[in-house]
């Protein structure tokens, strides 16, 4: 049988570069795209094919989806993991970094599965896998512009799977919680700077500070268990629609469909 072809964007760190590194390991033929292309490097040692892509610009999109289908003729999993988060009182995030936020999480990754699209209806076959979170499903303290991107997204994926389906075509939304990777710091950086000079800079340095501890702790689980996860849904015939995975994940969603909304409230307002 001819490899299956990925493309996985995001595949310079964390999530990405472990689901590149597995799914090449396992017989994949994996095309790893990020803007940090220096980053990509050490995945050639696994045959993973590195190119450059920014998700907010139209001819790099174009680029990459031409040239794997010059390569490979074809593409038979998109794997959408390029995303970042912001955090910040809505009051002190600026729009422009709202904007850019939506535009890294949700309409970057809508273009290239718009470019993607045609090449796998051609082939009556596709996996859309998009990379959401369990923040997707529940909201935590100062983090209203990311999660509304993964709300986005969420949407966004349930209406594509209904569009896409009889041409053969799956998409499938991962839902990790506390993943042990850089992604933690970023945001926790995002919101102690967002917060300097202004009315949430003290309690929004405190809860920097507690997000950092939860992700350089041993709570968080390994970048590797959500590309176990992809290779799994991948591998199956009927992949389910979602999968919650990792530190917290199935847990806290259970508890915000179960508690009552303004408890859930005082909980997470009250973690780390």
């Amino acid at each position: 049988m001819e490899k299956k072809v990925v493309l996985i964007t995001g595949a310079s760190s964390g999530i990405g570069y472990q689901t590149a590194e597995l799914l090449a390991q396992k017989g994949y033929k994996v095309y790893g795209a990020a803007r940090r292309t220096e980053k990509l490097s050490e995945l050639k040692e696994f045959e993973v094919e590195t190119v450059y892509l920014n998700i907010t610009k139209e001819e790099s999109l174009k680029a990459v989806v031409d040239h794997v289908m010059d390569k490979e003729k074809r593409i038979d999993i998109l794997i959408n993991n390029a995303g970042y988060g912001s955090l910040g009182a809505v009051e002190d995030v600026t729009v422009a970094e709202a904007k850019n936020q939506f535009e890294v999480n949700l309409f970057g990754l809508a273009r290239l599965t718009q470019l993607v699209l045609p090449h796998m209806r051609a082939q009556k076959r596709g996996q859309i896998i998009n990379m959401s979170s369990m923040g997707g499903r529940l909201t935590t303290y100062f983090g209203a512009w990311y999660h509304a991107t993964k709300y986005a997204l969420e949407a966004f994926s349930d209406a594509l799977r209904m569009e896409v389906k009889s041409f053969g075509i799956d998409v499938i939304l991962i839902e990790p919680g506390v993943i042990k990777t850089d992604w933690g710091i970023i945001a926790a950086d995002h919101l102690a700077e967002s917060a300097k000079g202004g009315s949430y800079e003290q309690i929004a340095s405190q809860k920097a500070q507690g997000i950092k501890k939860q992700y350089t702790s041993n709570w968080g689980s390994s970048p590797s268990t959500v590309a176990k996860t992809i290779l799994k849904s991948v591998n199956r015939r009927k992949p389910k629609a979602r999968y919650l995975v990792g530190f917290g994940a199935r847990e806290l969603v259970f508890f915000k469909t179960l508690l009552p909304t303004r408890l859930f409230d005082i909980i997470i307002k009250n973690v780390s």
